[in-house]
């Protein structure tokens, strides 16, 4: 949403990334990119604008190259550079850690540059993907000049500043914004025109920097190898570049307020002129102290604080001008935390500056400094606890190194605040908004800000966990007549509406509420009972705080309408019916507008029919009737339960699920970031309207439902015919029809609270009813009705006995289905195509599994807080799971079998040597137990059990071994990741895993683009698909790694779909783990990135399959042992052409509409593809195998 403003200025309504990407994308010439969270956007934009044609200010469309990591990227740059282009980069945490080798290189050789950072926490006790400066901060001592910006707004000018004064200085600089709170921060800003930035940049510089580049013309050499007679020298050669820098920067903020108005100092003073406390901040923290100070300001208090914008160098001069004559005391507040030093960072360099100050005779004397620590991954940081940071300096003595925003109670660093204090002004609209991630709640508050922008400032940040679609986001709208600083989130909202019932029954949303608001609830209740079906504490608080309540069933307008469980429009329709932002007609005309834009690469239908959707909204809206007093005896749910929930999970997990988590000590918190495992049994998200139903009747327990469950919410159980006595009247069984349990009871349980109602069991079942064949086995029913009654069923059913493992055929589907998952309700999308792969690992081989996983869904899914989805048997056995990084999983996987293997050889070193006290015959056992069944790993339990209950006494060997004695039994370590791992950033390693010989298991889950950072173009994206990076769709071929792999000879190599061929996946992992050595399964997983219909991803693995677009095969190095040739290729020819297959997706279809010659051309050149590899492959399986050499 574009408008010209008064003077001919042009305001935007956008976000931080797009407000430095806007800037940087028209000042460079070579772009090399790669994404990471939350950074990623930027690099969209560039390759978006790049497709569409857009020229930067020398008129001509820049370079943009995505790398394989981010360490690529800063290569690929550090060349650039050397090569005489203008070149940038984007990124965040991990992502600039794998960047500083280069960076040293860069600042060390004088090239001007300037790499965007939206700053982010890093992985220390656990990952976040939230806003702190841990990342910027690990690079401040590599060269690079630091910019910070404050706010959305800030982000685009600065911007401008880092690139016009790189060129002018040769430093180059690293400009940082906050992590989501700025980066995702939607704002409407003033834009900057080409004409005003091409004032800005310094030409002579461009053409400098272009004469310095490595060319045959003029031949020089950098990079050389150098001893200690010159190196240090070559060192400090460089200070007076440094040394001009904060000159050079304020000198181009000041041209830069020549043309704009808009004035900034590299250390900005705001305040009282006679403070005499001073805060010093970096960051978006800035814009939340700043409306504390004009509060505390107004009402007489002598305060102020210091902005600091370039904090590399660190100008001594300019800080101690910056502050008042007055000052007594100062409070430094760091973004970040350094383990073991004396201070953090920024504090430190204050300390260093106020010293060389006075000594330079700059100041007089040096205020008192006192440290703290804020903000870490995105906590919040409001105008309370700045109040709270100025309390603190006029204590008698103020606490040092404190912190603020948690209650430390271990080491009691935290200092207190008044969390009730409010500088939020009246004239400021504030609306909360509370999704389903995926039901497209933020994206249509994204629309509605720009819509109300057209009119007013306003401000638009969304809260979410990492887990993906399936968890609760909140959309935070303010907006006004003045610009907004409020940083944080808002706790005092005129409107609140929820989007999804199930919230109401275990969120306090209206907590937040002010008197005299509105609630908007979306329900299938009647207007005149949609009261009733609230909880006590949000019936007091309607009618305490007099709130307005209106209803909608959003779900029966948007079903109606064509559009399943998107609401999105629907309630954003109501939003604008009710709050009177904008007359009525015109807000529906805008919504229909935005529409229109957002949803035009979906399609002509796709636009119809959320259109539709908002025609019929408003003729289903009613405000309720609110009684004088509550009616309800029920309080909120309890967002864990369950039996045998620990006090961890009732303390911890409990308090997270329910929203408290900011307020828990850091006593409850792990500090060493081990957490225990199968918790989400007790989460019951209740998130789905429907359900699957099972017909024993027409059921053929083929449990191919089981095991396509993406969430393992469908289970099989056989059972003695006895054990239905106590059974619960509703409790559903049939006669086992598996010949092996002839007699027994056979029984499909659903868990109707921890399912997501994807779908995938009914797109996958076989079996119809013949009384009515448009039924099948499996169907799709009503939650709500349902809830009570199954929750009871499934309780039952889980306290039936699990069948002997060791009488199961693990190369069956139906036996295999017939063991527990140890891996449950997970936070992945519903009808996710990655999950049921890992599930199934865990019924086959979860009992002695190690997990190493690369950051990415599967990580995201499969380890984040507050819920863990791995699970133990009744056993307590399970597996054992950590993250180590993104570019590393493979390596840090191997790590785990060098350990298991060594502590596995000193266990039976050990062992050997207690033989006559143990007896001869149990360490005979032990050693000789081959443990290749499942009835001898169990025997190996129960032999290593009976060891351990001899080890007993002082013997130093038996304590030894005690320890180690859970080694003698088989452990498998499985290392698992997505394609962006598997084909680029952890290639590598991965390579040399596989060629290392050593007895490790990947899963590669596929979805052939990077899925966790928004859907990124990897090496897996399939020739003609349209991915963020690929905004043109992707010229090249998918990357072969089954190929690559097979050429060692000793790796197992697979590639499977389950959806397409169940048998041959559920063959491919039993011979991989079962062969000794590495092996590599490559699986199919479809994603909602594939623009696809998720309730019918099985089908579009069936249809990848039957058009050779996705190759089955399994390599098996076992088979040349005996002579017969490895390969063996379980797809036949293609039913239908690749063409066909693509045109079922809209990562295909988008680049069919917007340019079909081109896709047309690349679908013919994906089928020949397809042909040739089958061919090829075919050919390879069906060569003779070499005798072995004697």
């Amino acid at each position: 949403m574009e408008k010209q403003e008064k003077m001919g200025k042009l305001y935007k309504t956008l976000d931080g990334n797009e407000a430095a990407a806007s800037v940087a994308y028209r000042v460079s010439e070579v772009i090399a990119i790669y994404p990471i969270t939350p950074s990623s956007t930027m690099a969209e934009w560039a390759d978006e604008w790049a497709a569409a044609g857009k020229k930067n200010i020398w008129d001509t469309i820049p370079k943009i190259a995505e790398m394989q990591s981010e360490g690529g990227a800063a290569g690929a740059i550090h060349g650039s550079l050397q090569n005489g282009a203008i070149s940038t980069t984007f990124t965040a945490s991990q992502g600039l850690l794998l960047m500083i080798p280069n960076m040293y290189k860069i600042a060390g050789e004088l090239t001007p540059a300037v790499f965007h950072i939206a700053a982010r926490a890093l992985a220390y006790q656990g990952l976040s993907i939230f806003g702190d400066h841990s990342d910027v901060m690990s690079a401040r001592v590599t060269g690079f000049a630091m910019l910070a910006s404050n706010s959305v707004q800030e982000a685009h000018d600065m911007a401008l500043i880092a690139h016009t004064s790189t060129l002018n200085s040769r430093v180059p600089f690293l400009h940082f914004f906050d992590g989501f709170r700025t980066s995702h921060e939607v704002q409407k800003i003033e834009m900057l025109d080409d004409e005003t930035i091409k004032a800005m940049i310094p030409m002579d510089k461009v053409y400098e920097h272009r004469h310095r580049s490595l060319r045959p013309e003029r031949p020089v050499m950098r990079g050389t190898a150098q001893n200690s007679d010159v190196y240090f020298q070559g060192r400090e050669a460089s200070n007076k570049y440094y040394q001009a820098v904060p000159g050079i920067v304020q000198e181009a903020m000041d041209n830069f307020a020549k043309l704009t108005g808009r004035q900034y100092k590299i250390f900005d003073y705001y305040g009282a002129p006679d403070a005499e406390r001073v805060i010093v901040l970096i960051g978006s923290a800035c814009e939340a102290a700043e409306e504390a100070i004009d509060v505390l300001t107004a009402a007489g208090e002598k305060i102020g604080m210091v902005k600091v914008h370039l904090y590399r160098p660190f100008d001594i001069s300019g800080f101690a001008k910056a502050l008042p004559s007055t000052v007594k005391s100062l409070a430094v507040l760091d973004r970040v935390k350094e383990p073991g030093s004396l201070g953090e960072p920024l504090y430190q360099d204050v300390l260093q500056a106020l010293a060389n100050a006075v000594e330079e005779g700059l100041l007089k004397t040096a205020p008192k400094v006192y440290g703290g620590r804020y903000g870490l991954a995105s906590k919040e940081f409001t105008p309370a606890m700045v109040k709270g940071v100025f309390d603190n300096l006029l204590a008698a003595k103020p606490k040092n190194h404190f912190t603020v925003g948690i209650n430390d109670d271990v080491t009691f660093t935290s200092i207190p605040y008044d969390a009730e204090w409010s500088t939020e002004p009246d004239n400021v609209t504030r609306a909360m908004f509370y999704g389903l991630g995926s039901d497209g709640t933020v994206g249509a508050n994204k629309n509605s800000i720009k819509i109300i922008c057209e009119k007013y400032y306003g401000q638009g940040y969304f809260e979410y966990d990492s887990k993906k679609s399936g968890s609760t986001t909140v959309s935070h709208l303010r907006f006004g007549p003045n610009p907004i600083k409020s940083s944080y989130l808002i706790n005092k909202a005129n409107f609140i509406a929820c989007h999804q019932t199930v919230f109401t029954e275990r969120l306090d949303m209206l907590k937040n509420a002010a008197p005299n608001g509105v609630f908007l609830l979306n329900t299938t209740a009647a207007p005149d009972k949609a009261f009733d079906t609230l909880p006590l504490p949000m019936q007091k608080q309607i009618i305490d705080k007099k709130i307005k309540f209106y209803v909608i069933d959003a779900y029966d307008v948007a079903e109606k309408a064509g559009m399943g469980t998107r609401i999105n429009t629907v309630m954003q329709a109501c939003f604008f019916a009710i709050s009177n932002v904008m007359p009525k007609e015109e807000a529906i005309e805008e919504i229909k507008k935005s529409i229109k834009k957002t949803y035009a690469k979906k399609g002509d239908d796709v636009v119809a029919k959320n259109i539709a959707a908002v025609d019929s909204t408003l003729a289903n809206l009613y405000e309720a009737k609110v009684p004088a007093v509550p009616t309800s005896k029920v309080g909120f749910a309890p967002s864990v339960r369950g039996e045998g929930m620990s006090d961890f999970v009732k303390n911890f997990t409990g308090e997270v699920a329910s929203g408290r988590g900011n307020d828990l000590p850091v006593s409850a918190v792990p500090d060493d970031g081990t957490f225990p495992t199968a918790t989400t049994q007790y989460e019951k998200r209740n998130i789905a309207n429907y359900v699957p139903v099972w017909d024993p009747a027409t059921c053929i327990q083929c449990t191919k439902c089981s095991l396509v469950c993406s969430h393992a919410a469908i289970r099989s159980k056989v059972y003695d015919a006895a054990l239905l006595s106590n059974a619960p009247e509703t409790f559903k069984s049939a006669d086992a029809k598996m010949k092996d349990f002839a007699g027994m009871k056979f029984t499909i349980q659903i868990a109707v609270e921890d399912c997501t109602g994807c779908g995938l069991c009914v797109s996958m079942c076989p079996a119809k009813s013949k009384a009515d064949p448009t039924k099948k086995a499996i169907t799709m029913g009503h939650q709500a009705p349902l809830r009570a009654t199954e929750s009871k069923n499934w309780a039952f059913f889980m306290d039936l006995p699990e069948p002997d493992r060791s009488k199961l055929n693990p190369t069956m589907i139906q036996s295999a289905q017939l063991m527990r998952p140890l891996f449950e309700f997970s936070g992945a999308c519903a009808g996710c195509g990655e999950t049921s792969y890992i599930k199934l690992i865990t019924q086959l081989f979860g009992d002695r599994m190690c997990i190493a996983n690369a950051t990415g869904c599967s990580s995201i899914y499969g380890g984040n807080l507050p819920t863990t989805p791995y699970c133990v048997n009744k056993e307590g056995l399970g597996p054992a799971w950590n993250n180590s990084l993104f570019e590393d999983n493979a390596e840090f996987g191997m790590g785990y079998r060098l350990a298991i293997d060594k502590q596995t050889e000193y266990a039976k070193e050990l062992l050997a040597k207690v033989a006559d006290k143990v007896g001869a015959d149990l360490v005979a056992k032990i050693m000789d137990n081959p443990q290749k069944t499942e009835a001898e790993i169990a025997e190996q339990r129960k032999y290593v059990a009976e060891l351990k209950s001899k080890l007993s006494g002082e013997c130093s060997t038996c304590k030894n071994l005690l320890e180690v004695a859970d080694y003698l039994v088989k452990k498998v370590v499985w290392i698992i990741g997505g394609d962006g791992w598997a084909y680029d950033i952890g290639y590598g390693g991965l390579d040399h895993v596989l060629g290392s010989g050593q007895n490790v298991n990947v899963l590669v889950v596929d979805t052939e683009v990077y899925s966790n950072t928004g859907g990124q173009m990897s090496k897996s994206t399939p020739r003609g698909a349209v991915a963020k990076f690929a905004a043109s769709g992707r010229a090249g071929r998918k990357k072969d790694l089954g190929m690559m792999a097979m050429t060692y000879g000793n790796v197992y190599v697979a590639a499977v779909a389950i959806g397409a061929n169940d048998s041959q996946t559920l063959k491919a992992f039993v011979e991989a783990e079962k062969w000794d050595g590495p092996s590599l399964i490559i699986a199919y997983s479809h994603c909602i990135n594939h623009g696809i219909d998720m309730s019918h991803g099985i089908d579009e693995q069936k249809a990848a399959v039957d058009s050779g677009a996705w190759l089955l095969y399994r390599y098996n190095p076992a088979l040349e042992e005996e002579g017969k040739n490895p390969l063996t290729v379980d797809s036949r020819e293609a039913k239908i052409s690749v063409g066909e297959y693509m045109k079922r997706q809209n990562r295909f279809k988008i680049l069919a509409k917007a340019n079909p010659e081109r896709a047309a051309e690349l679908a013919a050149m994906a089928d020949v593809d397809a042909k040739n590899r089958y061919q090829l492959y075919k050919y390879m399986a069906s060569q003779p195998v070499s005798p072995k050499a004697e």
